[in-house]
């Protein structure tokens, strides 16, 4: 995947309104709310956002809003941004200058793993993707007041990957795919945790040596498999829903 800093305003529009459409299409959006967002490579203190209205799947580069950290939209026509959208993804790219793009959901695989008390469990190479790298962050209420970004933030650290207890899924990445890339897999692992609890079987898990190995398997990623997932998936939404 190109470094964020050689991509033009463009390209990252490309990018973002890909992953809306893909967010779409594998039944991740929430009507019109839920929302991504990407940091302009060129002006790092603004961000690109969805308006607040639109369905994931008619979210197109030229409809994204620009706004800056305050959460002030700074070209272009006047639109309705989600409240909760600014409080949240601003707080994220405000303090992890890391942070190419902040993915949110409200699925109901990812909603109804935040609200196990045990959280997600390491019980298959998908989920070990994730292992050790989840952080938690207990609901407060809808995300509408500022004060709550500094607890959301501490709570993040540097982990790319938060389950918001009784609320959904948050993911963050380098690149616009990279963010992507980790939301499919955490909603897939969420899926397959819940799937197994729901036969009431004992459950099997690896070994925390086998854990460790996996994670530094994924570390590696020798097929440059993240790369290839991204321009696959960049084919895929380029295709007619």
């Amino acid at each position: 995947m190109k470094s964020a800093e050689r991509m033009s305003e463009q390209a990252v529009r490309e990018d973002l309104a890909a992953v809306y459409r893909l967010i779409a299409r594998f039944g991740m959006d929430d009507l019109i709310h839920t929302h991504v967002s990407a940091r302009l490579p060129q002006e790092p203190d603004k961000l690109l956002i969805n308006r607040y209205g639109d369905l994931f799947r008619e979210v197109t580069p030229d409809s994204l809003l620009v706004i800056d950290h305050d959460g002030n939209q700074v070209r272009g026509t006047q639109a309705p941004i989600n409240t909760a959208g600014i409080v949240i993804h601003t707080a994220i790219h405000t303090a992890r200058p890391d942070a190419m793009c902040v993915v949110h959901t409200h699925t109901v695989a990812g909603v109804a793993l935040s609200c196990l008390e045990e959280g997600l469990l390491p019980l298959n190479q998908t989920a070990l993707l994730f292992h050790g790298r989840v952080s938690y962050h207990a609901f407060e209420g809808i995300a509408l007041d500022r004060d709550e970004q500094v607890r959301l933030v501490a709570d993040l650290g540097a982990n790319n990957t938060m389950i918001l207890r009784n609320h959904g899924l948050l993911t963050v990445g380098r690149t616009v795919g990279e963010a992507f890339g980790l939301m499919y897999n955490l909603e897939q692992a969420c899926k397959m945790q819940l799937a197994a609890m729901a036969s009431g079987a004992r459950l099997v898990i690896p070994s925390p040596d086998v854990q460790a190995r996996t994670v530094g398997q994924y570390d590696a990623d020798p097929d440059g498999a993240a790369g290839l997932e991204w321009q696959a998936l960049r084919r895929l939404a380029a295709l007619p829903f």
